[in-house]
């Protein structure tokens, strides 16, 4: 791919002060039932401004762009900035890894920092909160309040959403415009049926089987991904962090141009990795969208396709990093070392979290279901014997305890939920061409899907 193309997306943006173009005060925050930011001086309102230069018809993308808020972190890039007030000349110092405003100390003025410098601090493109602290208080309030019979007592006697905190997270957007060419096998199942009887009854299937081809032109809109390395981490042993990734998508389409007036009353974490560091993943996610977009065309293959090659050429993406609002409650749980997470798009409302359990509680219902399940166990085995009944499911009685060990631990720790990319990340296919070519039927296999079959896979 071509040298990268740099799109000045803070253009005209000055660092200082702020002012309301009505009366020239400096104190100026976002009013979250309006999306605007608001003088608290004259109570005037500022239409948002949206980010400009970036390209908008992601078909024609070609070669790599990348928003001047997305370059890379320069190492030696200083934090500390220290600005002249403008109002008394008094110096101002703003450590951009904690805050990107300060108030002079004499005259009181805000002074923002809203030109992108090389440390990851100040993004391309900003969403700001549209769920207020209280909706979102309600909404963890609720999802706690769920799980409680097997929360840690601890939890239960410390918890509450008064702890909740507003922060902007960061992102990099990534929008791929490419070319998608993926060959192999798919089967389709022509018929089923049994042979045996008892326990030596079994299923049979034929299906059958053709050469298949999908090639398409493919546009990503908007792939998300976290760009702080911590956060990065989906199988962390101390954080969930994966509550944090189950809560996107967010409505990008929405994304403002960067002020730093957003982020008053809101705290932020700024970006730490850099294109080449994500680049593996955002890759490897494109090819999942592709796949699960293809799908579309595959509804003849019931049993499944089993992809041998699959080849995307990418013609064009573009980069913008943003930071997107988040409601956060954490809880460390200090027995296992492990910071729980309960999270609100501020955005969509999506809410997920994980609460600590009490292991021993929920090990002790284990057993007494498991119990229970072993004398139901018991009371129909007569009643399947007498009537000479197929007992093969009877086991499940066995597995009760387990079961429901299993469902309530996933129920409070939800440590496998994600962001489902490959399904809710915007996708569009063009200029489709298809090739189905039968091969043969297979008659008695055993399999009820296609053996290899990979085309709902996510890498």
């Amino acid at each position: 791919m071509e040298e990268a193309r740099i799109i000045q997306t803070n253009e005209g943006a000055k660092d200082g002060q702020n002012k309301c173009p009505k009366c020239g005060a400096t104190d100026i925050s976002l009013n979250i039932n309006k999306g605007l930011l608001t003088c608290n001086f004259c109570r005037h309102e500022f239409e948002p401004e949206k980010a400009a230069g970036l390209e908008s018809d992601l078909s024609t993308l070609e070669g790599q762009i990348i928003g001047s808020g997305a370059q890379n972190i320069a190492a030696d890039a200083n934090d500390v900035l220290t600005f002249k007030c403008s109002s008394c000349a008094a110096e101002v110092v703003i450590d951009t890894t904690s805050a990107l405003q300060a108030r002079c100390h004499w005259c009181r003025n805000t002074l923002s920092v809203n030109q992108q410098i090389p440390n990851g601090a100040v993004p391309d493109v900003v969403l700001p909160f549209k769920i207020k602290k209280e909706e979102a208080q309600g909404k963890i309030e609720k999802f706690v309040a769920k799980r409680k019979f097997f929360a840690h007592p601890q939890f239960k006697k410390e918890f509450t959403a008064d702890n909740v905190m507003g922060v902007y997270l960061p992102y990099m957007v990534v929008d791929v415009n490419a070319h998608a060419n993926l060959s192999g096998q798919g089967e389709h199942q022509v018929k089923s049926y049994s042979r045996g009887a008892g326990k030596d009854r079994e299923t049979f299937y034929d299906a059958d089987l053709y050469n298949v081809e999908r090639e398409f032109d493919i546009v990503v809109d908007g792939l998300t991904v976290e760009s702080s390395a911590d956060k990065l981490n989906s199988k962390a042993s101390n954080k969930t962090n994966n509550i944090i990734n189950a809560i996107m998508p967010f409505d990008i389409e929405n994304s403002l141009k960067w002020n730093a007036n957003y982020l008053k009353g809101y705290t932020s974490e700024k970006r730490d990795t850099n294109i080449e560091q994500l680049k593996g993943r955002v890759t490897t996610q494109t090819k999942d969208i592709t796949r699960h977009k293809a799908n579309d065309t595959l509804k003849t293959y019931d049993r499944g396709v089993a992809w041998h090659r699959e080849d995307l050429v990418v013609k064009g993406e573009q980069w913008k990093a943003a930071y997107f609002p988040v409601w956060l409650y954490s809880y460390h749980q200090k027995n296992k070392n492990l910071l729980h997470y309960v999270a609100v798009n501020a955005r969509t409302k999506e809410t997920m979290g994980s609460v600590p359990i009490h292991q021993l509680k929920l090990f002790g219902v284990s057993v007494l279901v498991e119990i229970i399940g072993f004398i139901l166990f018991l009371i129909t085995m007569p009643f399947l014997v007498l009537e000479n009944s197929d007992d093969s499911y009877s086991w499940i009685f066995l597995t009760l305890g387990f079961i429901f060990y299993g469902f309530m631990y996933a129920r409070y720790r939800n440590k496998g939920v994600r962001h489902y990319h490959e399904k809710e990340t915007k996708a569009t296919m063009a200029n489709l061409r298809k090739k189905d070519e039968f091969v043969l039927t297979r008659k008695g296999l055993k399999n009820k899907t296609m053996e290899g079959a990979n085309n709902k896979t996510v890498r």
